[in-house]
């Protein structure tokens, strides 16, 4: 099945300045409209839980040197990076591209039989470092987690992964501050396989959306491992590192050249017609 791309006239709008506070209780997650925010919340689009201690404040994740360099450098990516350039390119091709997650249809996805849905963290869900969904986002995170019943996780780079987080602290830290699951995993996007996916979902890996921003990470990891891939735009550049920033202009070449050249996302199982595909997108205002 034919991968496809959105491309509204016009893009969605942005949300207003209020804020939210969002908790994770009985597999919803629920959002609770609190004082107005401040300039900086406004900016960042930072949520907190109210499961959080009073002593907490939104805030952006300030990691470490160390850790910085750890998450910023992926041998095995660069590794898949060249077996893909070398003859597998559709694996860098999501099955949909838009905006952002308001244009997904959840509710179409889990009418064709996906069971849950697989998050990147960063400028999928939240700005770079940001500890809070993306305020203008959260409608469409509610409207996810209810049409899923709560089976959605987000599989990072960092939280949740051994070699970074070998405690779990960022992941349970992760946890509070965006009231989804992280998933506790080994390897690195792009590579490793699903299992740890499919431990956690309790289902095939086939029968989960994977969302992420970037090509060479999140979709590569999707398609490698039978995921259906959706790949939004990134929120923002403003504060990502400059081997980040690097990548993603690699990575945009590559993927317009092969667009161009009409190579598509690999067939998946559950996707029966290209009317189906089309129906995973919507406009936000039918919300």
């Amino acid at each position: 099945m034919d991968g496809i791309s959105f491309r509204p006239s016009l893009p969605p709008q942005r949300g207003h300045s209020s804020f939210f506070v969002a908790s994770f209780t009985s597999n919803r997650l629920l959002l609770h409209r609190r004082q107005p925010a401040t300039s900086r919340q406004v900016r960042t689009g930072v949520f907190c839980s109210t499961v959080l201690p009073k002593a907490y404040k939104p805030h952006k994740h300030v990691m470490k040197w160390w850790q910085k360099v750890s998450q910023n450098f992926n041998a095995d990516g660069i590794r898949l990076f060249a077996y893909i350039v070398g003859g597998h390119p559709e694996l860098s091709v999501p099955h949909v591209s838009v905006p952002d997650i308001r244009w997904v249809d959840w509710r179409a996805l889990r009418a064709a039989g996906f069971k849950g849905c697989v998050f990147d963290k960063d400028n999928t869900l939240t700005e770079p470092y940001a500890l809070g969904i993306h305020e203008p986002l959260a409608a469409s995170m509610q409207h996810c987690m209810e049409t899923f019943e709560g089976n959605i996780a987000v599989l990072s780079n960092s939280a949740g992964l051994q070699e970074f987080d070998p405690k779990g602290e960022e992941a349970v830290a992760m946890e509070k501050a965006l009231g989804i699951r992280v998933v506790r995993h080994i390897t690195k996007k792009p590579a490793g396989d699903a299992a740890a996916l499919e431990k956690h979902f309790s289902c095939k890996a086939e029968e989960l959306v994977m969302i992420g921003d970037r090509y060479l990470t999140d979709v590569v990891y999707g398609n490698r491992n039978g995921l259906f891939t959706v790949r939004p735009a990134p929120l923002t550049l403003e504060g990502e590192p400059s081997a980040v920033l690097i990548a993603r202009r690699v990575e945009d070449h590559y993927t317009r050249k092969w667009a161009k050249h009409g190579i598509q996302a690999p067939k998946h199982p559950l996707v029966k017609s290209e009317a189906m595909l089309k129906s995973f997108v919507s406009e936000p205002a039918l919300w």
